[in-house]
């Protein structure tokens, strides 16, 4: 999928050089809109991945951490790994909580857990990483997959915006000057799917319509709370050895050229765009163009470069529409019913 959008981007060049410097320039002088020094942030999905990685460097950054994930024995080892990660090691303190997110009602207790710990004050910042993805055909999946994925990937996160929200916004919550977060976790998917995805896709497009939905319900509220969306990619990490599992060849073929990051690399990235005060966070350019392309009604993190990438992108996706979509029929042509292709493997 990336090697021709690059191919196509290469055509649009000056575009793309006024775009990224005006980008750049802004994120120069806007400030950090995410100081996480003294304060408490939660997150879900902590214990490996992405979630650990994020952990690590809110830490380095000054933050006290609460980890949540269900495996006590890893949460165990991530905490000693954030530990020592800490920025004020004598000041700053970390907790973990076990739950597991796709359990109904599971936020409320774990949220009166992190408040009671946290001397009475709810977390400043929330963060809901935790997924699961089990990629399959969509006809050869079963329907439990599809409920499973949802369950943790949108109902986990929902469940918690949910309770921190009723938190935040009170009507005797205060109000104040420097904001709260939520953060949610999604996909590159959410943005532009491809074969394979069925039991997956559903689950973090749910979470777009949720964040798009909340964040103008905020502009209702005095309190001050923002709503952020990131959206990464292939992340090599021990989820994605997992799905890779599952995950039909016709898939590994259109990704195979998609950029691999770190769980390091994602969360700086991801820290970085959240610093900017981005709305959507996306972690490599890939994501960012994949972004423009679909922003439909949604907040913009600058409406001035956001309108003119989403003008490049609609010539990029002539380019990248033809060559996916030549790659799916003439997969369908050589190996025959998908069904009864599964031994094909890329």
């Amino acid at each position: 999928m990336a090697t021709t959008a690059i191919a196509a981007i290469w055509l649009l060049i000056p575009a793309i050089v006024v775009i990224a410097a005006a980008s750049a320039a802004m994120g120069l002088f806007g400030g950090n809109k995410l100081p996480v020094e003294g304060k408490t942030v939660l997150i879900t999905g902590a214990s490996e991945g992405m979630g650990l990685s994020a952990a690590q460097k809110l830490a380095a950054r000054g933050a006290n951490v609460i980890l949540i994930s269900r495996n006590v024995g890893k949460l165990e080892e991530a905490l000693d790994s954030v530990k020592a990660a800490a920025k004020h090691p004598s000041s700053q303190r970390f907790h973990y909580i076990s739950a597991d997110v796709s359990t109904s009602s599971y936020a409320a207790p774990v949220i009166a857990e992190a408040i009671k710990w946290n001397n009475g004050k709810s977390p400043d910042i929330v963060w809901c990483v935790a997924g699961t993805s089990v990629p399959e055909l969509f006809v050869d999946m079963d329907m439990e997959s599809l409920r499973k994925q949802m369950n943790v990937n949108f109902y986990g996160t929902a469940e918690m915006s949910h309770v921190i929200l009723k938190e935040w916004l009170a009507v005797d919550a205060p109000v104040e000057k420097e904001p709260k977060h939520l953060i949610m976790t999604t996909s590159v998917v959410a943005l532009y799917t491809i074969p394979g995805y069925a039991p997956y896709a559903p689950s973090k497009w749910a979470i777009r319509g949720l964040a798009d939905t909340i964040s103008q319900e905020m502009l209702m509220y005095p309190q001050n709370v923002r709503v952020h969306v990131v959206y990464p990619g292939s992340i090599l990490s021990p989820g994605f050895d997992r799905e890779n599992v599952t995950k039909p060849a016709i898939t590994k073929l259109l990704e195979e050229s998609d950029p691999k990051q770190t769980p390091d690399e994602v969360a700086e990235a991801a820290i970085r765009g959240l610093e900017r005060g981005d709305y959507f966070v996306t972690v490599n350019f890939l994501g960012t163009l994949m972004r423009w392309g679909m922003m439909g009604g949604s907040f913009r993190n600058n409406w001035v470069l956001d309108t003119l990438g989403a003008w490049l992108v609609s010539i990029v996706w002539m380019f990248v529409q033809m060559d996916l979509h030549g790659k799916i029929k003439s997969y369908g042509k050589k190996y025959g019913h998908p069904s009864t292709a599964k031994k094909h493997q890329v």
